[in-house]
């Protein structure tokens, strides 16, 4: 096509025109983003935990142009010194409203029961402040839910938790066409790591273990056997930790890589699994944890995953605080569940397995 040949130098020159365009329009976003003029005001009702951990949350992340500008705390709602600092009472909240110019109100109240200003958040609405609850407001900043005073009543009345039959159906072609393609591609890693698996350690090639899945109905999941056969000699289910000595040579490394995962593509195909869902934990830790962790059941309420949000967002869990901070990650993925959300999870897993990221 000689019409559309390019002549001498254009590349270089485009090049060096495209670097400097996108410096500058990097440098005037970051000016604009964190512009005293396109910031939101925030004022945030409370003073204990869930107040704090949402004004922390703020202050640490500029993304969304909020800026915190005081608490409004009853006589005994403040605990301790709070930063920047209390502004006033819940009857003092119009008055602040203006003063202080602020764009929207933060509901961080642990217990409202007689203590919700009513009268004062409803004249705020209607002046044009945005009212709302601490939990939707951590959820917009950090991807994941706040189960720590999570009310039943905010899961039932919020947006999300529900996926269309279409979602449904076309999450399942998904399921089944990504399982054919990586079948087909990882064919001669599956070969290699069977035969590593097989020559590394005496014992089986394949771990089949029992898991839970989507309504609480377990199932076997297929996985290349990383840890010694004994590795649960005792009889008692154990989380994998830092530098297990329990996982074998190969293991190690098919871990890190995440090879250890291919024959799960079978629980897929199957139906027992999807690509994309919180993973599958085993049925002695989902009786412990649903004892100590809020919500731990509602995790089930969609079909298990090979990748999900919380295993591209935190790290390998093999403690309590480290089930309920993925929990907070599984319940976003669930309330929020779209084809857009799994295939971006899909792209970030890539990442993960690249950099070998959260892998014990």
């Amino acid at each position: 096509m000689p019409s559309l040949a390019m002549g001498n130098g254009i590349f270089v020159s485009s090049l060096v025109i495209f670097l400097i365009a996108i410096i500058a329009w990097r440098l005037l976003f970051n000016r604009l983003a964190y512009s005293s003029q396109l910031e939101e005001r925030v004022l945030i009702v409370g003073g204990g935990t869930i107040a704090r951990m949402v004004a922390r949350q703020i202050q640490h992340q500029h993304d969304f142009g909020y800026r915190v500008v005081g608490f409004i705390t009853d006589h005994d709602g403040g605990q301790g010194v709070l930063n920047p600092g209390t502004l006033g009472a819940p009857d003092d909240i119009p008055h602040i409203v203006r003063d202080y110019d602020v764009d929207r109100i933060v509901v961080g109240l642990s217990d409202r029961r007689g203590r919700l200003p009513i009268a004062e958040l409803l004249q705020a609405k209607l002046s044009g402040v945005y009212v709302e609850d601490a939990t939707t407001t951590y959820e917009r900043l950090t991807g994941k839910i706040l189960i720590d005073d999570l009310k039943p009543s905010w899961l039932i009345f919020s947006d999300g938790f529900t996926v269309s039959r279409s979602t449904r159906f076309l999450k399942r072609a998904i399921d089944l066409a990504l399982a054919a393609i990586v079948f087909v591609l990882a064919a001669p890693f599956t070969l290699l790591t069977a035969l590593a698996v097989y020559l590394d350690s005496d014992g089986p090639v394949l771990y089949c273990q029992e898991r839970v899945g989507e309504h609480g109905r377990t199932f076997t999941v297929y996985k290349f056997r990383s840890m010694r056969v004994d590795a649960e000699k005792a009889g008692t289910p154990m989380w994998a930790t830092d530098k297990d000595n329990r996982v074998t040579r190969v293991g190690r490394f098919i871990r890190m890589t995440r090879l250890d995962e291919l024959p799960q593509l079978w629980n897929v195909i199957r139906g027992d699994m999807s690509f994309v869902g919180p993973r599958p934990e085993r049925p002695y830790f989902v009786e412990q944890l649903a004892k100590e962790i809020p919500y731990y059941q509602q995790r089930h309420a969609v079909k298990p995953g090979l990748t999900g949000w919380a295993q591209v967002k935190y790290q390998y869990g093999s403690t309590v605080e480290d089930a309920m901070e993925k929990l907070r990650y599984d319940l976003y993925y669930i309330k929020h569940l779209s084809i857009a959300l799994d295939l971006s999870i899909v792209f970030d897993t890539v990442k993960v397995i690249l950099f070998g990221k959260g892998a014990k």
